[in-house]
């Protein structure tokens, strides 16, 4: 595998590199969304050079938990981007997606799909999601739970508007310059299933997520990073508030 391996996260196109590296530098996040926005046009081709698996891992995953019938259960794709996680969900009969996302830009694409009933401009960690409280029968939060991008803090507005019994599909990524925001998205995570808010359902690590962009991002050498795939259950007895 070394031979192989030895390349391949540098046989990337330089352009798609630096492309990816700027969305995930340390940048503002107003600077970050404006990333997004001049990235959208060519976001699909950079992320088919990076074999970005998530959105299929993540749909299938969520499609393996969902009860049918699925055409009627109303979804909501947060940080929606340009749709790849739609077009999964649609191939396995999810029909009513709402979504939203930070970058203009994307929704932008992401409406010329026609994929989406609804789709709104919603900047996650710094504004609540424009939706009742449980009014969605499931949630995805497919790539964007990482290092400068949402916030872990984001859980509990994701269970807000579940329903109870609904289901929530979230990812993030094992690299190595992500670590430390897995370990606070998991702390997190399990702070929720121990109050009761919802029960754990899947964790399944994924190792070939999608290619490194660096040698020190790769995992042992492969040329890719990995993965998780969360899937949560909002647990159907709506716990009291204290006091």
């Amino acid at each position: 595998a070394r031979s192989v391996a030895s390349g391949t996260g540098m046989g990337l196109p330089a352009a798609v590199r630096e492309r990816v590296a700027a969305v995930h530098r340390g940048s503002t996040l107003p600077e970050r969304l404006r990333l997004y926005d001049g990235w959208a046009a060519r976001y699909e081709q950079d992320v088919a050079a990076l074999e970005y698996r998530a959105p299929h891992l993540a749909a299938a995953s969520l499609a393996f938990a969902f009860p049918a019938p699925r055409a009627e259960a109303r979804l909501l794709d947060v940080a929606c981007g340009t749709g790849l996680v739609a077009w999964e969900l649609h191939r396995r009969g999810f029909r009513c997606l709402h979504g939203v996302d930070g970058s203009a830009g994307m929704l932008e694409r992401a409406r010329s799909t026609g994929l989406y009933q609804e789709l709104r401009l919603c900047v996650l960690g710094r504004e609540p999601l424009p939706a009742p409280a449980e009014h969605y029968d499931a949630v995805t939060v497919v790539g964007a739970l990482g290092e400068g991008q949402v916030p872990s803090t984001v859980l509990p507005e994701l269970l807000r508007v579940t329903k109870p019994g609904g289901f929530l599909c979230l990812t993030t990524r094992s690299n190595p310059s992500n670590l430390r925001y897995k370990a606070e998205l998991e702390a997190a995570l399990g702070q929720l299933e121990r109050s009761g808010a919802w029960q754990k359902l899947l964790a399944q690590e994924v190792e070939y997520w999608e290619r490194a962009t660096t040698e020190e991002e790769s995992t042992q050498g492969t040329g890719y990073i990995s993965g998780v795939v969360y899937i949560y259950q909002k647990c159907p007895v709506p716990h009291l508030e204290e006091g």
